[in-house]
C-alpha cells in the first residue's frame, strides 16, 4: 500500500467510524490530560461516564491541585490502576505551582505520570501539533498496513511509517482517525500482538490488583482497622502484599492503627 492510498483510506474510515467523546468536544489540555490518564489500561465505554463525573466534580487544574487525594481515590473508583489517579493529582499541583499549563512536550514529560507518548498525545490533541506518538491502536493499523508479513515490529519502524504519513496541517483529527479505526481493527480480530512493545493485560479477577482495588473501595467508605478490613474482604494470601503495596504508593496510610486513604 502506497502512502498516499493509506491516508485515503484512513480519512475515509475516519469518517465512517468517528466516535463521540466529551474530550474531544473540548480540547482544552486539562481535559485531553485527565482523559489519556483514564484510557491508560481502561476502555473508552468504561472512561466516558467516570471522565464526565471527574471534571465535572474536579473542572480544573487549580480545584483538583486542591482537592484532598482521598476524594480524588473516591471519584476514581472503578477505573483501577489507583496510582494514575494519584499521578494526576501530583500533575494538576505542579501545572499549579508552575502557574501555566506546559505546552511543549518537554514541559509535559516534567508532570508525574506523563511520559513521552502521552506528552505526545497532549501536543496533538490539545494544541494540534503534528508530535509522532505510538500506542497499542496507531500499532495495530500501522502493523495490519504496512507490516503484514513481519512476525514482530519495532516501534521505530512504526515511527519512520507514522513520520511519513501524518497529517501536519490536521494531526488532531488524524490521530483521532488513527484510534477510531485501531479499536475497530481490534475488535475484527486484528491485534497489535506482533509489536516487540505490545504487553497483554493480566486478568483482574484473582489478581493483587483486584485486592487493591476492593481495600481502596472499602476505605473510601470509612477508615478500619487492619483486622476488620480482612474480615470484611474475607482475605487471602493476596490482602498483605496489596496493603504494603498501597501504603508504599502512598495511597493508603496506617494511623492510630487504623488504614486510611491518604489525605
Amino acid at each position: 500500500m502506497t502512502h498516499q492510498d493509506f491516508t485515503e483510506l484512513l480519512w475515509h474510515k475516519a469518517r465512517e467510524l468517528y466516535r463521540d467523546m466529551p474530550w474531544r468536544n473540548d480540547t482544552r489540555p486539562y481535559y485531553v490530560l485527565v482523559s489519556e490518564l483514564m484510557l491508560q489500561q481502561t476502555q473508552v465505554d468504561r472512561v466516558i461516564p467516570k471522565f464526565q463525573a471527574f471534571v465535572a466534580r474536579f473542572p480544573d487544574e487549580k480545584v483538583l491541585a486542591e482537592a484532598p487525594l482521598a476524594d480524588v481515590l473516591r471519584q476514581w473508583q472503578g477505573l483501577g490502576y489507583n496510582r494514575r489517579a494519584k499521578y494526576l493529582h501530583q500533575a494538576a499541583k505542579a501545572i499549579v505551582q508552575l502557574g501555566e499549563f506546559p505546552n511543549d512536550q518537554e514541559g509535559l514529560m516534567t508532570l508525574p505520570g506523563v511520559g513521552k507518548n502521552t506528552a505526545g498525545a497532549i501536543m496533538a490533541y490539545a494544541y494540534n501539533q503534528p508530535v509522532v506518538f505510538i500506542e497499542t491502536n496507531v500499532r495495530a493499523v500501522y502493523i495490519h498496513h504496512f507490516f503484514a508479513s513481519s512476525d514482530q515490529v519495532d516501534d521505530k519502524d512504526i515511527q519512520l511509517q507514522l513520520e511519513q504519513t501524518i497529517d501536519h496541517e490536521n494531526p488532531r483529527q488524524f490521530y483521532w482517525a488513527l484510534m477510531d479505526y485501531g479499536s475497530w481493527l481490534k475488535k475484527q480480530g486484528i491485534k497489535p500482538s506482533r509489536s516487540r512493545h505490545y504487553k497483554k493485560q493480566a486478568p483482574l479477577k484473582g489478581s493483587i490488583r483486584e485486592v487493591r482495588g476492593q481495600i481502596v473501595a472499602a476505605l473510601s467508605r470509612t477508615d478500619m482497622t487492619d483486622q476488620e478490613l480482612q474480615h470484611m474482604l474475607d482475605a487471602d494470601h493476596r490482602y498483605q502484599p496489596a496493603v504494603e503495596g498501597l501504603v508504599n504508593d502512598g495511597l493508603v496510610t496506617v494511623r492510630n492503627d487504623r488504614l486510611h486513604l491518604t489525605k
